[in-house]
């Protein structure tokens, strides 16, 4: 047996509770400080301050499995540790609750430890990103991965997408330029292939060689039309790639988009019962059966750049092809420049310079300044002769010309948002319209599927798709992607639609309320009413179910299952966080037209909250503290009310690595997720606590592992004011997760996911916060934009953005040259915010001398109040 001899001192007294350990038994106590008894693990004890030590046997032996836990059970502010992690060395000093532990030889007090470890001058993490200079994307970039990216093409509610890319750009073809069309997620099958994925596959230039050469660019930086340059030497091939249709305009009038149900069984894990399966084969054939297809139409320009004749080479695209140059299962018609499985099967159409290609490989000797004009236009599925022959007669330019018309238009159907950072500025028109491409649902008005990367729909991921599209103005697809939730509804008022995760019910009642927030639509509500209690009353049921004795003080009335990939079954503060406010914001919504319902609703979610947070501060008691950078200690938490403390420091013996990392579970699904879902206030302790342990175990330069959107915490940051930390996990997380050219999103690090939609609108969601948030009836302004973007001559512009007040407009303008920062706001509505506060941060910190500008004041030194908001005022801000 092994002897631990432990001191814990409280800086003041009273204090009274127990001492308790797992893994060990306690085998000598005693006061030293305070006048006070200490019996049988328990004690009480009062003075200026309190040292009780004891002694702990544990078994002897080396395994680090279920560790020893010591819980100091008081009345107020209990805690655990690790009996492994006393030393006197590097005592745990706590002083959000003003005491520490340590070895009982060591005698110093806790103002004695405390003066030690202050002297060292150790900063926290996140003490020390707030004495640094704010994040920018050229630091976060220096320092983060690239992660170049596929890039999906499509028309805009039709599932029939084209991903495409170059040799060596992403996680796809290594050997190839490369286009394959699929139905979403899933790769496109043809029976030539004997039922397997086609990939058609060509190459521009000499081949794949020691320089890439290769850099891609969204037109405009926006817009889903692809140029790409590869340059070879002497010869530049500049590419451009768009879709279209094969024969018809492209315009919003002629959009036909796919039924929702048919696309959401083309999403990786989707989930249907088996009437919806039933509804699916139905309209299936007829989907799939269209008199026209979607094409890929390509177009490659080689100039010959050098002062002499140069050649160009083009490798016409081969279904299925791999190293070798293998034509065995298509036939090439030179005729008519066709890639073909038969007479009736054209699966490409092929030109140079005009005329229908003649040969699958070509060199074509170009002058000095002079250029070859390669093109092929793919069709998504095979078609007849005919219909090939038409395609061939399409004119390029025209469909590049009715494309860009046609994305346009969308864009100036919603909000413009203007930052004076171009990369931001394009993403965010990018984001928008990457949200929109994978929507799918008939139109003009038919139910839409708010799909993820290459992913179905789900309640949780979709929710921020959902609410970016309210936040930019687009309040109708919005309500059309809520309608899928419903129109999926099982008969019992459960809502679940991907890979057996639980909390989509509550999650997807969160986004109804948000919609409701935007749009106080009436109309619109009692058309949903009825479904919506339907899943308010599951989600009773399933809490009724978990009332009961055992479950005392062990997340008694706490909601289990699933919440993500891992299969956790537990009682997750996550999956409970969003039950909360999603019958929070249900009652909210009733208020005005169903008083009786919505108190019925306010009252059990009140009640479940409660729940919520006598497990969560149970656990965070239980829970072993850990050390910070600074040298002080804090408390933890786990994901779940089953476990103590984080499980990736594994108080109980298991596995938990999941998706390439240790800590996911904790970081991913944990109970940061409470302060975001309002079950607790960002300005508790407990918030900070989390915040803390988070980022030294969890974080990289404040960004997640793995999945790092998953994670809420920037969120937190900005709700608590803490606009460096919000920055600093801002940029490094898109710059490490998102390809720099494109801006297209992965899911994880590891090359998992295309086209990640969830992670896209969260980085949309986080830079509309930090743009623009409410709270309460109070409308803050540009609470997290970073100073540089008021340096002088720069602009910011809010055009039309929805918020809960409704539309608003926000124009600044930087001329601090003459000393001074402008700034008009405008919300001329009914339901204006009593109170605007606007931060304009000085690129260097200064304060302001004065400000102009009716019923403004300046507060908190960087944001100027204005009360009662009367619909519009001009700021001057003087420095």
């Amino acid at each position: 047996m092994t002897r631990n001899r432990v001191a814990v001192e409280w800086s003041k007294g009273p204090v009274r509770g127990g001492i308790s350990v797992t893994g060990g038994t306690i085998v000598e106590e005693k006061i030293i400080k305070g006048n006070g008894v200490v019996s049988n693990g328990r004690f009480t004890a009062e003075g200026e301050a309190v040292r009780l030590e004891f002694v702990v046997e544990t078994a002897s032996g080396g395994r680090r499995a279920n560790p020893a836990i010591v819980t100091i059970d008081v009345e107020e502010n209990p805690f655990s540790f690790f009996l492994r992690d006393v030393h006197k060395q590097y005592p745990m000093y706590i002083p959000a609750y003003g005491v520490s532990v340590t070895e009982a030889e060591d005698g110093r007090s806790y103002r004695q430890i405390e003066q030690d470890i202050r002297s060292r001058g150790l900063l926290s993490n996140l003490q020390q990103i707030e004495a640094e200079p704010e994040e920018s994307y050229e630091q976060a970039a220096a320092h983060t991965r690239e992660l170049p990216c596929e890039t999906f093409l499509g028309l805009s509610r039709d599932m029939r997408i084209f991903g495409m890319s170059f040799r060596g750009v992403g996680w796809g073809d290594r050997l190839w330029d490369w286009v394959q069309p699929r139905f979403h997620g899933f790769e496109t099958k043809l029976p030539e292939a004997e039922d397997k994925p086609v990939c058609y596959r060509y190459l521009l230039g000499r081949g794949v060689g020691c320089v890439e050469g290769v850099s891609r660019r969204l037109e405009n930086g926006v817009l889903p039309i692809l140029h790409a340059s590869i340059v070879d030497e002497d010869i530049t091939y500049s590419t451009v790639s768009f879709a279209s249709y094969e024969s018809s305009p492209l315009n919003e009038r002629t959009l036909l988009g796919t039924d929702y149900l048919v696309a959401d069984g083309f999403g990786h894990g989707h989930m249907l019962t088996e009437a919806q399966t039933e509804r699916r084969n139905e309209r299936l054939e007829r989907e799939m059966n269209r008199e026209e297809e979607t094409v890929l139409y390509f177009r490659a320009v080689a100039t010959n750049t050098a002062k002499v004749p140069r050649y160009a080479w083009f490798k016409n695209p081969i279904p299925n092809a791999f190293v070798l140059n293998n034509d065995n299962h298509y036939t090439f018609d030179d005729r008519n420049g066709f890639v073909k499985f038969a007479d009736d099967r054209i699966c490409c159409v092929s030109k140079l310079n005009g005329q229908p290609l003649t040969e699958e490989e070509t060199a074509i000797l170009i002058l000095p300044g002079e250029t070859a004009v390669y093109e092929f236009y793919l069709p998504h599925r095979p078609i007849p002769q005919a219909r090939a022959e038409q395609l061939s007669r399409q004119n390029f330019d025209s469909r590049l010309e009715e494309c860009r018309a046609f994305w346009n238009g969308k864009l100036a159907h919603a909000a413009r948002i203007k930052v004076p950072e171009r990369r931001l500025d394009e993403m965010i028109r990018a984001g928008l319209l990457h949200l929109d491409l994978i929507a799918y649902g008939s139109e003009p008005d038919g139910t839409i599927a708010p799909m993820i990367g290459v992913y179905t729909a789900i309640g949780s991921e979709s929710s921020p798709i959902v609410q970016f599209f309210d936040s930019i103005g687009w309040s109708d697809v919005a309500a059309r992607s809520l309608q899928f939730f419903l129109d999926k509804q099982h008969d019992d008022g459960f809502i679940q639609n991907f890979g057996g995760y639980m909390l989509e019910t509550g999650a997807a009642l969160w986004s109804f309320g948000e919609h409701y927030r935007y749009t106080r639509d009436e109309t619109w509500l009692a058309s949903v009413k009825e479904k919506l209690l339907k899943a308010f009353d599951y989600l009773v049921a399933w809490r009724n179910r978990n009332k009961t004795e055992q479950l005392r003080g062990q997340g008694y009335g706490m909601l289990e299952g699933k919440t993500a990939d891992p299969e956790d079954p537990f009682r997750s503060f996550m999956l409970n966080g969003y039950a909360y406010i999603g019958m929070s914001r249900l009652a909210e919504m009733l208020a005005a037209t169903d008083p009786g319902s919505a108190e019925r609703i306010a009252v059990e979610a009140a009640e479940l909250k409660a729940d919520i947070r006598a497990g969560f501060f149970r656990a965070l008691a239980l829970s072993p503290v850990v050390p910070l950078a600074d040298g002080s200690w804090v408390p933890t938490a786990p994901p779940w009310v089953e476990h103590r403390g984080p499980l990736s420091l594994y108080a109980e013996s298991a596995k938990w690595l999941t998706h390439a990392s240790m800590v996911l579970r904790d970081s991913l699904l944990g109970p940061l997720y409470l302060v975001f879902q309002e079950v607790l206030a960002a300005d508790e302790p407990a918030a900070e606590f989390l915040l803390q342990f988070h980022n030294e175990l969890m974080c990289s330069r404040n960004v997640a592992f793995s999945q790092p959107y998953y994670s809420i915490h920037p969120f937190v940051h900005l709700q608590r004011g803490e606009v460096k930390p919000f920055l600093k996990a801002y940029y490094n997380s898109f710059t490490g997760l998102a390809d720099r050219e494109t801006y297209t999103f992965w899911e994880h690090y590891f090359h998992a996911s295309p086209h990640k939609t969830h992670e896209e609108a969260w980085f949309l969601m986080q830079t509309r916060c930090m743009l623009y948030k409410e709270d309460g009836q109070t409308l803050n302004l540009l609470p997290g934009v970073p100073r540089k973007w008021l340096e002088h001559g720069k602009e910011i512009e809010l055009n039309g953005v929805a918020t809960y007040f409704g539309p608003v407009n926000l124009h600044v303008e930087s001329q601090l040259e003459k000393g001074v920062i402008f700034a008009t706001i405008k919300c001329a509505t009914n339901r204006k915010p009593q109170t605007v506060r606007l931060r304009l941060p000085h690129p260097e910190g200064r304060k302001p001398r004065s400000v102009t500008g009716t019923g403004v004041r300046i507060t908190e030194q960087e944001t100027v109040t204005v009360d009662s908001f009367d619909g519009s005022v001009k700021i001057e801000l003087h420095f």
